[in-house]
């Protein structure tokens, strides 16, 4: 669907968080949204048990419980703005399952990575991916995804930066000060969750990431033995703490956020950016 509807002119108004990345929608993100939340509906009645956090309105939301232990993330079409302007075809579909503490799930699927998409999955302690094979079942072709062997994938410097709003750039760029090659999202050269996976990304650096996409990269992020931390503490992130961010309609965690595998990467993009403003929209 998604790849059907990115021939016609699809973008809609209706987000002014002043960031082009975050403001960008499209009539496939709701769509795609009404085909995951109807299957979530309609597959086991234990879905409706958990709550769904979901980054657009559509589908029968009111079906799913409103408070639970578990809660179910979807993102329709996350890089929504390369998708809506062809910039590029790294954008993808995803859900992920997690509770107060961590995520427990995650699955995400590039539409446009590879002949006929690329899959990437996260659960237990196996991050797997690969292509899809769209002549077998997709459940099968994921169970049968090759698994990411972490001895042998590479320590990238290479560090996705998204949400420092005007100053993505200079932000990216300070990196460098600490032998790190920060990356913003118009040069991503596809998605973060397969770049990451596969050890092209070594992480991420993020300020106030949403609920739907980031947990997927801390998942990946701990399997291998890193982690995603908050950078004025240094405290494992958990998802007791969110806030509503009315200007982009979606629900975030608070302050910045360092992802890496490397735990020494980690504590580098903790000391660059712990005295960064943790306020999203602040001045400075």
């Amino acid at each position: 669907m998604a790849k059907r509807l990115r021939q016609y002119n699809i973008a809609l108004s209706g987000k002014s968080s002043g960031s082009a990345q975050t403001d960008a929608l499209t009539l496939a993100d709701l769509t795609v949204q009404e085909l995951i939340v109807a299957a979530l509906r309609d597959g086991d009645p234990l879905f409706r048990h958990c709550r769904l956090e979901a980054e657009e309105t559509t589908g029968d939301l009111a079906r799913f419980a409103q408070e639970a232990e578990f809660t179910i993330a979807i993102d329709p079409i996350d890089g929504t703005k390369q998708y809506r302007d062809r910039s590029g075809n790294g954008y993808a579909c995803m859900i992920l399952a997690r509770n107060d503490e961590t995520v427990h799930y995650s699955l995400v699927y590039l539409p446009e990575t590879g002949p006929e998409g690329t899959w990437v999955e996260a659960v237990g302690n196996r991050v797997a991916c690969g292509a899809d094979d769209q002549s077998r079942p997709a459940a099968a072709v994921v169970a049968s995804l090759p698994s990411i062997d972490k001895s042998s994938r590479p320590d990238s410097k290479r560090i996705y930066m998204i949400g420092f709003q005007s100053r993505d750039r200079e932000r990216a760029a300070a990196l460098a000060s600490v032998g790190l090659e920060g990356v913003v999202s118009d040069d991503m050269p596809g998605s973060i969750f397969e770049l990451l996976a596969t050890g092209e990304f070594g992480g991420s650096l993020i300020h106030s990431p949403n609920v739907y996409d980031f947990p997927a990269s801390l998942q990946i992020a701990r399997i291998f033995g890193g982690d995603a931390v908050w950078v004025h503490n240094r405290q494992s992130i958990n998802f007791r703490e969110l806030w509503v961010d009315d200007r982009a309609g979606m629900l975030r965690l608070p302050g910045i956020a360092a992802c890496a595998v490397n735990r020494e990467t980690l504590d580098k993009l903790c000391d660059i950016a712990r005295d960064w403003p943790k306020e999203r929209y602040a001045s400075a």
